[in-house]
């Protein structure tokens, strides 16, 4: 929507459709560090008690002023002015992949490296779970370590449930 990220109100009406509380966590992305609706939603939050982060690829900018966590991503001038996905959003990205993994790990969503606990919706994530169920129970049978899967929902429950 055009304009949208110039309205300071408009990112805590948004956050509040989620109906978010102080056992959340909101991180705001901003890669110049100035967007007034991520800024006006992290003052929000943190006026309600609502711990906040923020990434933006700008040293000192207004956004990490308004973040409990704030992390800066230095990537330098864009090659393309204006084309921020270039550098500053791919930046951006692997932050948000090594927050997510860090939360999946304190979820208990991994153990070692693997995702033991994860949705099983394709085919290719159902052929992995079950070869993580037969190596975790030391099982040769692909169809019994299939159906302790598909019965218990997740590699988790399944070794759980043999042990």
């Amino acid at each position: 929507m055009e304009n949208a990220e110039d309205d300071r109100e408009q990112g805590w009406r948004d956050l509040q459709q989620w109906n978010i509380t102080d056992k959340d966590v909101v991180v705001g992305i901003a890669a110049s560090g100035t967007t007034p609706y991520v800024i006006g939603a992290l003052k929000a939050c943190r006026e309600n008690g609502i711990v906040t982060g923020s990434i933006s690829c700008n040293p000192g900018s207004p956004v990490s002023e308004h973040a409990d966590y704030p992390v800066e991503v230095v990537v330098g001038p864009e090659f393309v002015t204006g084309s921020t996905r270039m550098k500053s959003g791919t930046a951006q990205k692997l932050v948000l992949n090594m927050i997510s993994t860090t939360v999946m790990i304190q979820l208990g969503r991994v153990e070692d490296n693997k995702m033991v606990n994860m949705q099983l919706s394709n085919e290719k994530l159902v052929d992995r779970g079950v070869k993580m169920v037969m190596e975790q129970l030391q099982l040769s049978d692909y169809e019994t370590a299939k159906g302790l899967l598909l019965e218990y929902g997740s590699v988790k429950r399944a070794v759980e449930s043999r042990k």
